[in-house]
C-alpha cells in the first residue's frame, strides 16, 4: 500500500515535517511493510520555505539586508538546485520584526525584500518564488524597487525617502539602472489576499490598521497608493491596481506585477506544483493531510482543501487528520473520506498544543486500525 502523507504544520504546536512523522509512526504501528511518502505541505506563508527545503533539498543563503526601518539584520532565503530561489518577504520585512510601538506603515520599508532579490539573482536565480505575507509595510514595494536600481523622484527632483508616506510626493520614475536580470527572471508570487490596491478593500485600508496605521494615515496612505499608480501607468506601465492580489503585502502585488512581471496565484498552488502534489497523489492508494484546526476557510486554499480537490479528481481517497474540527456542515466534510479530531482528552490548550506529537501518533494508529479491521471483516 502505497500511502501519501501530506499535512500542513499544526499551528502553534508541531511544523509540518513533523506532523508528517507523528502520522507516519502511528500508521506503522499497524501497516509496517507499507511505503510512505512524506511530503510537508504549506500555502504559502509562514514556512512554505521550510517546506520547499525539506522537498527539494534547497540550501539556504543568509545575507545582511536593512528591517523595515532601515537597521541592518540577518535573513534568509532559500535556494534549490534548478536555479529557483525561494523568498518569503516576511524574512527582511515583516511585522515580526518590529516592536508594537514601532509600527508605522507610513514610514517603513521594503528595501530589504529588494536586497533578497538581488543576491538570489547575483547567485544565478531564474525563476524566483516570492511569498507574500506578513509584511510590516504599505509601500507598494517601492523600498523594494530601490534596492534593485530603480530610482524615483518628486517635484523638485529629489530622490523620495522610504515609507508609504512619500509615495503621494512622486513625479518621476527612472528605471536606468534597474536590475537588468529582472526582465530575464520568472517570478511566481505566492498570495492568497485577493484585496485590490486601494480603496475600501485595499491595502491601506484593510492591513494598515494592524501595521500601526491611525484612521488619518489610512486615508493618506490609500491616496499616496493611488497616486503611485498614476504615476507608473503614466511611464508606459499596465494598471494592475484593481487585480485581485495587487494590494498584498501593502502593494507589493502589484509592484511585482508592474515591474518584475510576476504572476499571483494561490500560496497552496504554488507549493503544489513545486513538489509535484498532483503526480504524488497519482501514484497514492491513500492520502492523509491534516492541519491544526479544520474549518470552512479550509477550502479556501488552504492546504487540506486543495489537497481533497486533487485526490478526488484521482479518485484517491483523503483521510485529515486536525487537531480540531470547528464549524463545519456535514456537506463540507464530504469532501474527506475521513475526519478525524486528534485530541485525546479535556485538557488546557498549553497541555493539548505540547501533546500534539503523541496525539496525532496515537488518533493516525487508530485510523490504521480501523483500516485493518474492515480489512479482515468478511
Amino acid at each position: 500500500m502505497n500511502i501519501l502523507i501530506a499535512p500542513d504544520s499544526f499551528k502553534e504546536s508541531l511544523e509540518a515535517i513533523d506532523v508528517c512523522h507523528a502520522i507516519k509512526s502511528g500508521f506503522s504501528e499497524v501497516f509496517p511493510n507499507a511505503d510512505y511518502t512524506l511530503l510537508p505541505m504549506a500555502d504559502g506563508g509562514e514556512g512554505t520555505s521550510a517546506v520547499l527545503s525539506y522537498v527539494l533539498n534547497g540550501r539556504w543563503k543568509e545575507v545582511t539586508v536593512y528591517d523595515p526601518l532601515m537597521r541592518l539584520i540577518t535573513a534568509k532565503y532559500l535556494l534549490l538546485p534548478d536555479a529557483t530561489a525561494v523568498i518569503e518577504i516576511a524574512e527582511a520585512c515583516g511585522l515580526h520584526l518590529l516592536k508594537l510601538e514601532e509600527r508605522n506603515p507610513v514610514i517603513t520599508s521594503s528595501f530589504g525584500v529588494g536586497e533578497l532579490i538581488k543576491d538570489a539573482l547575483h547567485e544565478g536565480a531564474r525563476r524566483i518564488i516570492i511569498g507574500l505575507g506578513g509584511s510590516a509595510t504599505n509601500d507598494a514595494g517601492v523600498g523594494m524597487l530601490t534596492a534593485l536600481g530603480m530610482a524615483l523622484y518628486d517635484q523638485q527632483g529629489e530622490p523620495l525617502t522610504q515609507g508609504g508616506g512619500q509615495l503621494a510626493c512622486l513625479q518621476r520614475i527612472d528605471n536606468t539602472a534597474f536590475n537588468p536580470n529582472i526582465l530575464n527572471t520568472v517570478f511566481e508570487v505566492a498570495c492568497d489576499v485577493t484585496n485590490p490596491l486601494c480603496g475600501p478593500l485595499g491595502a491601506s485600508a484593510i492591513f494598515g490598521p494592524q501595521k500601526g496605521a491611525s484612521p488619518e494615515q489610512v486615508e493618506h496612505l490609500d491616496k499616496s497608493l493611488s497616486h503611485f499608480a498614476t504615476v507608473c501607468h503614466q511611464h508606459g506601465n499596465e494598471d494592475y491596481q484593481d487585480i485581485a492580489g495587487a494590494g498584498a503585502a501593502g502593494g507589493l502585488g502589484y509592484t511585482l506585477m508592474t515591474f518584475c512581471g510576476a504572476q499571483l496565484q494561490s500560496g497552496f498552488d504554488t507549493v503544489a506544483e513545486a513538489v509535484g502534489l498532483s503526480q504524488h497523489i497519482a501514484n497514492a492508494d491513500l492520502v492523509i493531510t491534516g492541519e491544526g484546526k479544520l474549518d470552512a476557510q479550509s477550502s479556501m486554499g488552504k492546504v487540506t482543501g486543495g489537497i481533497s480537490q486533487r485526490a478526488q479528481l484521482s479518485h484517491t481517497p483523503v483521510i485529515a487528520i486536525c487537531g480540531s474540527v470547528d464549524g463545519l456542515k456535514p456537506a463540507q466534510t464530504t469532501q474527506f473520506d475521513v475526519v478525524m479530531p486528534t485530541i485525546q482528552k479535556v485538557d488546557s490548550i498549553d497541555n493539548v498544543l505540547k501533546g500534539a506529537y503523541d496525539n496525532i501518533e496515537t488518533t493516525a494508529a487508530n485510523i490504521a486500525a480501523a483500516i485493518r479491521l474492515g480489512q479482515n471483516i468478511k
